[in-house]
């Protein structure tokens, strides 16, 4: 399909009761039609990776050809300037969240970008750094422990930030790396405690937060069995 075809099956999708169902969600979008993620997800698993599609497809500034533009795009072919160029057109926390968590985060370049834009003072770019960090800790099996625990004082530094769409990315990502393994989980809860006891409220916030989930019993006792079938899988025979 080409772009003027795309857009077409867009639009035909589109409905109203749809682009209502975004505002509800608080995802504003200047040029949208209201396309459910359902059919755009099937669509993207119709086009395939096309590299060359995808940013033709961003280029339009169509909230759903910008969606499908992160389902079709090569994470081999993502270089970080492209990823720079998308993330400072973010206009919305969807679209900033489905980059970072169906593309963003299966390029080699996914680290760099979290430590970058967590620098950075545009609220959907710094959203981004900790909604890519969030992603990379669900996603990436074989990455170490290095890494997460080197990006845990920049959740540390963002927390206090009180714009709701950062504060809660920090949250995500905090519980994102503090799910993964056990030996991250007692240093993100020491993040989360510090943060709970904060007199920034938005800190506070962010701590109250991500305690609530790590220290609960489901999160626990998952942690725990996961270690244990690792525990087993290195003692067993060869």
């Amino acid at each position: 399909m080409t772009v003027p075809e795309i857009l077409a099956w867009l639009e035909r999708k589109g409905t109203k009761r749809n682009r209502d169902g975004m505002a509800r969600y608080a995802i504003v979008a200047p040029k949208a039609y209201g396309v459910s993620v359902g059919d755009l997800r099937a669509l993207g698993r119709r086009l395939g990776r096309d590299q060359p599609l995808a940013e033709a497809l961003w280029k339009t500034g169509w909230y759903e050809a910008r969606m499908l533009a992160t389902f079709v795009a090569d994470p081999a072919r993502t270089t970080p300037a492209l990823m720079d160029r998308w993330a400072r057109e973010f206009d919305n926390w969807a679209i900033c969240d489905t980059a970072c968590f169906h593309l963003f985060d299966r390029t080699p370049h996914a680290f760099r970008k979290i430590t970058q834009w967590s620098r950075s003072r545009e609220e959907f770019v710094k959203r981004a750094a900790f909604a890519l960090l969030a992603s990379v800790a669900l996603h990436d099996k074989t990455a170490p422990d290095a890494p997460f625990l080197a990006a845990l004082p920049l959740v540390e530094r963002a927390a206090a930030d009180e714009r709701n769409f950062v504060k809660k990315g920090v949250s995500w990502a905090l519980r994102g790396v503090g799910r993964r393994s056990k030996s991250l989980h007692g240093p993100s809860v020491a993040v989360a405690r510090r943060l709970a006891a904060s007199d920034e409220p938005a800190a506070r916030w962010v701590g109250k937060d991500a305690l609530r989930e790590l220290t609960s019993a489901a999160v626990v006792r998952r942690l725990g069995d996961r270690e244990t079938r690792s525990r087993q899988r290195r003692t067993r025979p060869a």
